[in-house]
């Protein structure tokens, strides 16, 4: 394996949609979502470590995470854990990410993915980071993977690309904010629209060059503790002065403000696993449009309905359709799959 590849793993998510089984102190990429044997993060590190060296893919997350990513990732050594003491958003753990990565490497291209998406095919998943990574290293380019839509989705952000740009890989136009309908729907018909997976790949240099240029002070603020990166030093620096950082995606403060952001249509089925309608979407479903985790079903007059509980557990249904069944210790959810976006704010009322 090439020694230059890297990969930041963004397992710092609470997953609040997928409430009640993924809370702010077990989230959703500890959980085997899709009943396959193995969690989410765990598939994408198994996943990520077909074309990257086990021991060069970092792990970005939350402090409280630490001891659930050891006793997931057991191949993981604490030194690729990297932790954030307080939630800032993607930009500024990218960007000590990236300055541990360059500390280690200089040479460094790096993929930026989600611990938590659903990826079938990985042959391509691979092919298309393979691809991605030759062009970061011959060019000074952010790199990111785009999802062909199959639908006018509200629910994720859209990237512009170049309707005249006639190569696979395509030149950015911009970043487009999760639509409405009817301009979801304008976005699909346009042909030159994709979906923003979240997923980046750069050189270590190009990006830290950009830091620099669109996000000065940040840049200096972390840049204050490069000696201490990847020593005994580095912890007490960052919990005095990460807290300063702003809150801000890597989005807006990077790849918005770049000339240089190509994107390469995936060739890859892909799926952000954001609510659980979506996951309703790549599980196995009877006749019906069932979907079932775990539970030991009998079901009547029931329809396009997802069901999850402790494994074995017996349910019986009759008479819905279209719904969210979840059963998880305390709390029993049944709730309509068209208003699953306010589950999120259910559980802030439910906290308050």
């Amino acid at each position: 394996m090439n020694k230059n590849y890297y990969a930041i793993l963004m397992a710092g998510g609470i997953g609040s949609r997928f409430w009640p089984v993924s809370t702010r102190e077990f989230p959703k990429q500890f959980h085997d979502m899709l009943g396959s044997g193995e969690t989410l993060i765990q598939k994408t590190f198994s996943r990520l470590s077909q074309i990257i060296p086990k021991e060069n893919i970092l792990i970005l997350t939350h402090e409280s995470y630490n001891d659930l990513i050891l006793e997931q990732l057991p191949m993981v050594k604490q030194d690729q854990i990297v932790l954030e003491p307080a939630m800032r958003n993607t930009a500024p753990c990218i960007l000590y990410a990236s300055l541990k990565i360059k500390k280690l490497n200089p040479n460094a291209v790096m993929v930026v993915a989600p611990s938590d998406h659903w990826i079938e095919d990985e042959m391509q998943f691979v092919a298309n980071l393979q691809r991605s990574f030759d062009l970061c290293e011959r060019e000074e380019t952010l790199m990111t993977l785009g999802i062909l839509p199959t639908s006018p989705n509200t629910g994720y952000g859209y990237i512009e690309f170049d309707k005249l740009d006639s190569r696979s890989i395509k030149k950015v136009v911009q970043f487009r904010e999760k639509p409405d309908f009817k301009t979801a729907r304008r976005f699909i018909q346009s042909r030159n629209y994709l979906w923003n997976a979240g997923i980046f790949i750069w050189s270590v240099r190009s990006i830290l060059k950009a830091f620099e240029e669109f996000q000065p002070e940040m840049f200096t603020l972390f840049m204050e503790g490069y000696e201490a990166y990847n020593s005994d030093k580095e912890s007490a620096f960052i919990q005095e002065n990460y807290p300063n950082a702003d809150n801000i995606s890597i989005d807006y403060a990077i790849m918005e403000n770049a000339k240089n952001v190509y994107v390469l249509p995936a060739t890859f089925d892909w799926n952000d696993l954001g609510t659980w309608g979506s996951l309703h979407e790549k599980l196995p479903k009877d006749d019906n449009n069932n979907a079932v985790v775990n539970a030991n079903v009998l079901l009547q007059n029931a329809s396009n309905n997802i069901i999850r509980t402790a494994l074995g557990k017996q349910v019986i249904v009759d008479g819905l359709d279209d719904y969210i069944i979840v059963d998880k210790d305390s709390i029993l959810l049944i709730y309509p799959k068209s208003k699953e976006q306010e589950i999120k704010a259910i559980v802030s009322q439910l906290k308050s």
